[in-house]
C-alpha cells in the first residue's frame, strides 16, 4: 500500500484535497442549517417531531440510494459535487440539530432566570449565555457529523465526484486490496486528525465555560 502511495503520490494528494473539499463545504453548510434549525426547537417545541423525524428518516436511507433519489433532480443532477455536497448536508444534519436543541434544553432553569432578571432580551439570553453554555454539547454534534461525513464522502465516487472513494472503487474492480487501502487508510487518517482536532477544541471550550 504505501509503495503505491508513493508511486501514486499526486493523485494520492489531488483526491484527498478533493475528499477534504467536499468534507469541509458540507459541514459549512450542515452547521449552518443544522445550528438555526436546533435553536428553532428550543423556540417552537412544536416542530420537534417533525424536524427530528425527517433528519432521522434520512440517516436511515443507505447513501447509494439517498444519491440516487437526488440524481433526477435538474440543479443537482447536472453536477456530481453539487449532488454529492447535498447529500452529505442531509447525512449530518441530524446529530447538529440534535445536539444543538439538547445543548440549549439543557442550561439550568436558574441560569436562565437569572439572566431575565438582570433584563437580558431572549436574543441576548441566547448569544451571552445558552450558546456558551451549550458549546460543548454542540461541538460533540459537530465531530460526530464529521466522521460520518469523511465516511459517507468515500461513496461520492460512485457518482463521479471524486475523492478518495476513487481509489476503493477502483481497487474493487481490480480485486486488489493496496489499492483499495490507499483510499481507506487516508480517508481513516483524516476522520481520527478532524475528530481529534474537534475534541482538542471542545476540551478548550468546556474549562473556558467552567
Amino acid at each position: 500500500m504505501l509503495e503505491f502511495i508513493v508511486n501514486h503520490r499526486r493523485e494520492v494528494a489531488t483526491l484527498t484535497a478533493e475528499h477534504l473539499w467536499l468534507v469541509t463545504v458540507s459541514m459549512t453548510l450542515a452547521i449552518l442549517i443544522g445550528v438555526p434549525l436546533g435553536i428553532l426547537l428550543t423556540r417552537r417545541p412544536a416542530l420537534k417531531a417533525v424536524i427530528l423525524g425527517t433528519t432521522n428518516v434520512i440517516q436511515t436511507i443507505p447513501s447509494l440510494a439517498l444519491f440516487g433519489l437526488l440524481l433526477p433532480l435538474p440543479w443537482l443532477g447536472v453536477r456530481a459535487d453539487r449532488l454529492t455536497i447535498t447529500a452529505l448536508v442531509l447525512y449530518a444534519l441530524l446529530p447538529i440539530v440534535r445536539n444543538t436543541y439538547i445543548g440549549i434544553a439543557g442550561v439550568d432553569a436558574p441560569v436562565r432566570e437569572a439572566a431575565e432578571g438582570m433584563g437580558m432580551t431572549s436574543r441576548e439570553l441566547l448569544w451571552h449565555i445558552e450558546l456558551p453554555l451549550a458549546a460543548p454539547v454542540i461541538l460533540t454534534g459537530v465531530r460526530v457529523a464529521t466522521v460520518i461525513t469523511i465516511g459517507v464522502a468515500t461513496i461520492a465516487a460512485a457518482i463521479g465526484a471524486g475523492g478518495l472513494g476513487e481509489f476503493i472503487f477502483r481497487g474493487l474492480a481490480m480485486v486488489d486490496t493496496h489499492v483499495i487501502l490507499a483510499g481507506a487508510v487516508p480517508a481513516a487518517l483524516m476522520a481520527l486528525l478532524a475528530d481529534s482536532a474537534l475534541g482538542l477544541l471542545q476540551s478548550f471550550i468546556q474549562r473556558r465555560t467552567h
